[in-house]
């Protein structure tokens, strides 16, 4: 089937699934929200907005949206109104894995589903590898701390000093035989082996002499992100969203590597004032896809492709968005994306000669204008196909409350 014949297919209306008086949403468009057992059952996160404070649960629904099971209820925070608590099935649908806690003691419960038992250790992550345990994950109360979903520098919120980069970075979470959580890569030590590595230096050096010794450059490591086969991952390292009162430069680094952390390689970077944002694993798992340099002019940024070792770097489209961007499982050059717009749109693109294909509006804010930060009157639509890209999903906000839809083909 060709490029165009796949995107043909896809209805002309999606269909809105939501749970009466709940907030829900998808993990993320990198983390796949669909059971891994053909069954069409999928996962999300509700809130009742209700209550005080507002408390969300892990719910999974089948395959025409109702809800099967509920459970994980905890409070919310920033970071629920984006990923939910991070919620996704094991490789063998036997167990699901959520965030709880909070962001500057958090916790990850994985929880068998025909019994209920569960089990908790110490740590964050950002969904469970493809391939099962361990996990890797990064600190989300670094992120937040430094002001992402906020636009608040709040250095007392983080759950480890910044400068303290031996002490952060990423971790290994598992829970056979036990429960256990441990520093595997220290942002101290990649920033050691980063190519850039003295031009970092410089900035830091900067930093520290406008803010004194004991600060510097918001480096961290964050969005560990998995090849479909699970044996290798993306991460960014950097500065993210720092608030730009610090006045920082821009830092963001994608590496890959394997599970070893042996084969550590920069893939594309989107530092000193290059653009780009959004990068996922292509399903060859050769590639990474999503926001990057013009080669023509890299202060501006177009939809592109790069090998996971940093060579072949190639604009797919001019498309600018910023959106959160993926390729079909099956037809590798059709691209997913979203525009971030008001009323947001979900877009096909041909990979081929950049045109957009097929195009659905979708509502994503709650309000006349889009407040800032992460809140409940705004989602990102944040779109992902199911495993054979039969079915798209995206996020929704068509009143108070957030649910999900589907775009199935026909």
């Amino acid at each position: 089937m060709s490029i165009r014949e796949t995107a043909r297919r896809f209805a002309d209306a999606p269909r809105y699934v939501q749970i009466p008086d709940r907030w829900m949403i998808h993990a993320y468009y990198t983390l796949s929200p669909f059971a891994p057992d053909g069954s069409g059952r999928f996962i999300a996160a509700a809130a009742d907005l209700d209550s005080d404070p507002v408390h969300g649960e892990v719910v999974i629904l089948d395959a025409e949206g109702n809800v099967l099971d509920s459970f994980g209820r905890n409070p919310v925070s920033a970071s629920f109104w984006h990923t939910g608590f991070w919620q996704c099935f094991s490789p063998d649908a036997r167990h699901a894995y959520y965030q709880s806690g909070t962001l500057k003691e958090p916790k990850v419960v994985r929880r068998e589903l025909s019994t209920g038992a569960e089990l908790e250790v110490e740590g964050d992550m950002e969904g469970l590898p493809p391939s099962g345990e361990p996990g890797l994950s990064c600190s989300h109360g670094l992120l937040y701390a430094a002001g992402y979903g906020t636009g608040v520098f709040a250095p007392e919120e983080a759950p480890v000093p910044f400068q303290a980069r031996e002490q952060h970075g990423i971790s290994e979470i598992s829970f056979d035989p036990t429960p256990s959580s441990r520093l595997v890569l220290s942002t101290a030590e990649i920033l050691e082996r980063h190519p850039q590595r003295d031009l970092l230096l410089k900035a830091d050096r900067e930093m520290k002499a406008k803010f004194g010794a004991d600060d510097g450059l918001t480096l961290m490591t964050y969005c560990i992100r998995w090849s479909n086969r699970g044996d290798r991952f993306l991460f960014y390292f950097g500065n993210h969203n720092v608030i730009k009162d610090r006045g920082e430069p821009r830092i963001a680094s994608v590496f890959t590597a394997d599970r070893s952390l042996k084969d550590l390689r920069l893939a594309v970077d989107l530092s000193f004032g290059r653009r780009g944002v959004h990068w996922s694993w292509h399903p060859d798992n050769e590639r990474l896809v999503g926001y990057g340099p013009r080669p023509d002019d890299p202060s501006r940024a177009c939809l592109s492709v790069v090998n996971a070792d940093g060579t072949g770097f190639r604009k797919v489209s001019d498309h600018a968005t910023g959106g959160h961007p993926s390729a079909h499982p099956v037809e590798h050059e059709l691209y997913l994306t979203d525009t971030g717009t008001n009323p947001g749109r979900v877009e096909l693109i041909d990979g081929t000669d950049g045109e957009v294909l097929r195009s659905w509006e979708l509502p994503r804010v709650n309000g006349e204008t889009e407040p800032s930060g992460r809140n409940p009157f705004r989602v990102c639509n944040h779109p992902v196909f199911n495993p054979d890209g039969t079915r798209i999903l995206a996020n929704i906000l068509p009143g108070r409350y957030a649910g999900l839809c589907t775009i199935d083909t026909v």
